[in-house]
C-alpha cells in the first residue's frame, strides 16, 4: 500500500493554519544555503508555497559556493534576533562544518529538529515527524521489531536510529560502506536515506515490511527514491517518492515552528 504523504501533509498544514491565525504576528523563518542542488532546490520551493499557505514568512538566505564556515556562523548570528526559527539547508558544500553550523542554532529556534535526541525539549526532526505521523495513522507497531537503517546522515540516519531506539525497536544501521544486501530480507521495518536512485529492489524485501523512503535523488532530471516501485507488491506500505515522506517533512517543519513560537 502506498502512503498517501499529501494528503498527511494537508491535514497537518491545515492544523497549522488554524493556530498560527490566531497570533498577533507571522512566524518569520529564516533558510539558510549555500550552492544548492537540483533536490534542494526543488525542496527549497516547496519550502516557500506551503509556508506562506500557513501565514509563515519564510525568507531564503543564499550563500555563494565559496562561503565558509565562519560566513554561515555569521548569517545566523545576524537573524538570530529577528528569526523565530533558522534552518541550515543541506547539505552544505563539504568544506563547510556542518555540525559546527547545526550547533550555532539554540534548540528554541530550531524546526528542523538537530537537537532531536539531545536536548528534551527539542522538536522532532521532520523527518521522524513524518513517520511517527505515517505509523500512527498506518498501524506500524515498532516495539521488539527488527528496524534496518540504511545511512548515517543528520537528515534521516541518525535522528530515525534515536526514535527507532525510543520506541523498542532492535535497530540495525549501515552506510554505503559496511552495507550488505542479505541484512534486508529479514526486516520488519527499513528506513533508506542514501539517495541512490531504486537501490532497493523487490527481492531484497519480505512481505509484509513497512517501508520507509525518505532517499531522493535526480534521475534524468526526475526526483527518485532510493526503494524501487516494484516493492509495493511485497511492502505493507511503502511511502512513494515523490508524494510520500517529503510533503509531510515541510508541513512538519512548519508545525515545529508554531510549536517553538507558542511556548
Amino acid at each position: 500500500m502506498l502512503v498517501d504523504g499529501k494528503k498527511i501533509a494537508t491535514d497537518i498544514l491545515l492544523e497549522t493554519s488554524e493556530k498560527l491565525s490566531k497570533l498577533d504576528t507571522p512566524p518569520r523563518l529564516m533558510v539558510i544555503t549555500c550552492a544548492p542542488n537540483f533536490e534542494t532546490q526543488k525542496y527549497l520551493k516547496m519550502k516557500k508555497l506551503k509556508a506562506a499557505s500557513v501565514g509563515v514568512v519564510l525568507n531564503v538566505i543564499e550563500l555563494p559556493e565559496e562561503a565558509k564556515t565562519k560566513d554561515v556562523l555569521d548569517c545566523i548570528g545576524r537573524v538570530l534576533e529577528e528569526a523565530d526559527g533558522i534552518v541550515a539547508q543541506l547539505p552544505l558544500p563539504k568544506h563547510i562544518n556542518r555540525d559546527e553550523v547545526l550547533k550555532a542554532i539554540p534548540a528554541d529556534k530550531d524546526p528542523d529538529g538537530f537537537w532531536f535526541g539531545v536536548e528534551a525539549d527539542a522538536c522532532l526532526s521532520p523527518v521522524v515527524g513524518a513517520i511517527d505521523e505515517i505509523s500512527k495513522r498506518y498501524g506500524v507497531e515498532w516495539n521488539d521489531k527488527k528496524v534496518v537503517i540504511l545511512g548515517e546522515g543528520r537528515l534521516v540516519g541518525l535522528p530515525c536510529l534515536h526514535y527507532a531506539k525510543q520506541m523498542g525497536s532492535v535497530v540495525e544501521i549501515y552506510n554505503k560502506e559496511n552495507f550488505d544486501e542479505s541484512r534486508l530480507i529479514s526486516a520488519d521495518i527499513i528506513i533508506s536515506g542514501i539517495g541512490q536512485a531504486g537501490f532497493i529492489k523487490n527481492d531484497h524485501v519480505k512481505n509484509g515490511v513497512f517501508v520507509f523512503d525518505a532517499g531522493t535523488s535526480e534521475d534524468g532530471g526526475v526526483l527518485t527514491g532510493d526503494v524501487s516501485r516494484e516493492v509495493e507488491s511485497k511492502a505493507a506500505i511503502l511511502t512513494p517518492v515523490p508524494g510520500g515522506i517529503g510533503p509531510i517533512t515541510i508541513a512538519y517543519l512548519l508545525r515545529n515552528l508554531a510549536q517553538l513560537v507558542s511556548q
